[in-house]
């Protein structure tokens, strides 16, 4: 028995010491790329791409669970030839720290990002969100809509669903358990399957060749990003269950593109009710798309954002040509 202890033991601080040369190995090779921004409760890593004098409002890209603004990079810098743009590495993510894990939901990250606009000279911007930060958007309409000038959701979360995140990432917020594992097995074993778990939120589209380095997401394995990570998951059903029914008095334009075969954030629970019920909301399901829209039809969900900011632009464009009769 004893000797079983010991070994269990000698096992323990074998897989802490793996993961802590892991998490110095993936810091040292994802190093941050932007500025840091402090705000109440966290510390947000943001990276600017594009003219900062474009016309219009900037374009804030914000990131879904499990990723980093890496993930919306790409898109992120078809918009900025000709635009501002702001990735956001969320609270607790990337390189975006947070003082309290709690902090999890759309409502407090909506606080803490509409602070680091601030901080940043942006009074309005189209809001473009994947995924979880679907209802993260969301949210920042609800609570401070005159910071919203558009949203753009891509596949997003907007509505509780049957089931739980996952028993993992139950087990990974309960106090104690959870980052004791979180701080021996999780990197290790999440190494060995990150690649097949990132095709399988890419599916039925193949996942590009190059995605698990360009998108940094070896930074997700780390204890405190991980433990983040889960209790964003485990607490958004609760979030969006009080925040759907006030979707209604939403009066920013929405436009929402996904697929018809996400099996990650289905449109029919998600997408589709959310349409029918903001008033100034457009649809477009993608035929044999999946989770990963801006990578499937990046052209489509580019040109659906330059849309809605040249909407923005046109009715200044027009009220600078008009000549009062009197003149």
């Amino acid at each position: 028995m004893l000797t079983a202890i010991v070994a269990l033991a000698a096992a323990g601080l074998a897989l802490a010491l793996a993961t802590q040369i892991g998490v110095f190995l993936i810091q040292r090779t994802f190093a941050p790329r932007g500025r840091m921004v402090d705000v109440a409760g966290a510390r947000l890593h943001v990276v600017e791409l594009g003219p900062r004098d474009a016309a219009g409002p900037p374009v804030v890209m914000l990131h879904g669970a499990s990723s980093n603004l890496r993930a919306m990079q790409p898109l992120g810098e078809r918009i900025a030839k000709t635009r501002r743009v702001i990735l956001i590495d969320r609270p607790g993510h990337g390189w975006s720290t947070r003082k309290r894990v709690a902090d999890s939901t759309p409502a407090i990250q909506g606080r803490m990002i509409v602070e680091a606009l601030t901080r940043l000279g942006v009074d309005r911007a189209i809001m473009v969100a994947h995924s979880w930060a679907g209802a993260l958007a969301l949210r920042i309409a609800l609570d401070d809509p005159d910071r919203v000038a558009g949203l753009v959701l891509l596949a997003p979360v907007a509505y509780p669903w049957r089931g739980g995140a996952g028993r993992y990432n139950d087990v990974i917020s309960t106090p104690l358990i959870g980052p004791l594992l979180a701080h021996t097995i999780t990197l290790p074993l999440g190494y060995l399957v990150t690649t097949s778990g990132a095709r399988g939120v890419f599916a039925p589209q193949p996942m590009p060749d190059e995605f698990v380095r360009d998108s940094e997401i070896l930074l997700l394995l780390r204890p405190r990003e991980f433990i983040a990570n889960a209790r964003d998951l485990v607490t958004l059903k609760a979030a969006v269950v009080e925040q759907a029914p006030r979707y209604a008095k939403i009066r920013a334009p929405v436009t929402i593109i996904s697929g018809d075969v996400d099996k990650t954030v289905s449109t029919g629970i998600h997408s589709r009710p959310l349409a029918a019920t903001a008033p100034n909301a457009k649809l477009i399901v993608l035929p044999g798309v999946g989770h990963m829209v801006q990578y499937a039809a990046p052209d489509l969900v580019a040109s659906e954002i330059e849309a809605m900011a040249d909407q923005m632009v046109q009715p200044a464009a027009t009220a600078d040509k008009i000549v009062p009769a009197n003149l």
